[in-house]
């Protein structure tokens, strides 16, 4: 099938890579423009972009798809580059940009959007870390039929995949990227078989996964321990969680954490070091104890807890 691909991070690049693979025929690909990166600031293409460039594709990196919008040129070349392109079918994964109307018609068949949640629960930016966040047991992927709203279209297909309690955002992001990228080319083989079908999203159930936002990181002790564990590696790689310690003038981002199922001693205040050992720094918390096992200083590098006590002068 001759299809649009249009992404921007790891999650999309193997969605694209898998539809190559298929023998699919993609004519052009639209991704986010390159943005600075490193300590250098060096202007970076996406994973998409690279991931295009090596098979030869040609890009387009418009900074906005509407006509009527602050970069109306923008929107004019990636129109006339999509219009030349002639796609029976878009697919869309992490894109960072909203399609307007006129994009969602081109297409003979629309576009499919590659979506990292079991809809409706988690609509929106983050659905990978609000899903640990908020300790959902499992989660997905759902291939959707996009319209104009947010993550609201037709339900195409949708896989499960199970969340348990070593999962970070990055592992989850990884396996549910793997997911993303077998479900569609399994939704377009249903559409050229002429199985596919559509089902509306359930009123019931829905949810929306907030972005993220840097704000977050500071761990609330105020917060039961089973909250603060879910946040931290829900947060881990981004936007971190982060912690104030005796003797460091910097907060120190937490890695990794775990709940212990003890209580705190009697009248712990919450956010104060109980214990410091080789096994981790135990910090009481509002309900039991929270146990951090891998952290880095401000400027400095990851260590697991053993390094970092040792260095720690508390």
């Amino acid at each position: 099938m001759r299809i649009i691909f249009a992404g921007t991070p790891d999650f999309a690049r193997q969605a694209l890579q898998a539809l190559l693979a298929a023998g699919h025929d993609v004519p052009l690909v639209l991704t986010q423009p390159d943005r600075p990166s490193g300590r250098g600031l060096k202007l970076t293409p996406s994973p998409v972009k690279q991931a295009a460039q090596a098979a030869g594709i040609p890009v387009s990196q418009p900074r906005s798809l509407r006509l009527d919008g602050k970069y109306p040129d923008d929107a004019q070349e990636a129109k006339a580059a999509l219009e030349q392109a002639a796609p029976a079918l878009m697919v869309v994964a992490a894109y960072g940009l909203l399609l307007p109307q006129w994009v969602l018609d081109l297409p003979a068949h629309g576009c499919y959007n590659i979506h990292a949640s079991l809809l409706p629960r988690w609509r929106g930016a983050a659905p990978i870390q609000r899903a640990i966040e908020a300790g959902d047991t499992e989660t997905g992927i759902t291939i959707m039929q996009m319209d104009i709203g947010l993550d609201t279209g037709d339900m195409l297909l949708t896989r499960r995949v199970p969340i348990n309690d070593h999962h970070t955002a990055a592992l989850l992001h990884d396996e549910l990227a793997e997911a993303g990228a077998q479900a569609i080319v399994e939704a377009i083989q249903a559409l050229t078989d002429g199985t596919l079908t559509a089902t509306p999203q359930p009123d019931d159930g829905i949810t929306y996964a907030a972005k993220l936002n840097k704000a977050e990181s500071p761990l609330d002790f105020s917060q039961p321990a089973h909250a603060l564990a879910r946040r931290v590696r829900a947060f881990n790689p981004v936007p971190g969680s982060t912690l104030h310690l005796p003797g460091l003038p910097e907060p120190v981002k937490a890695w990794q954490a775990v709940a212990l199922p003890d209580a705190a001693p009697a009248g712990a205040t919450p956010g104060s070091v109980l214990n410091a050992s080789p096994q981790g720094i135990d910090i009481a918390t509002a309900e039991g104890i929270l146990r951090i096992t891998e952290l880095q200083k401000s400027g400095g590098k990851r260590q697991t807890v053993d390094v970092f006590v040792r260095g720690w002068n508390h």
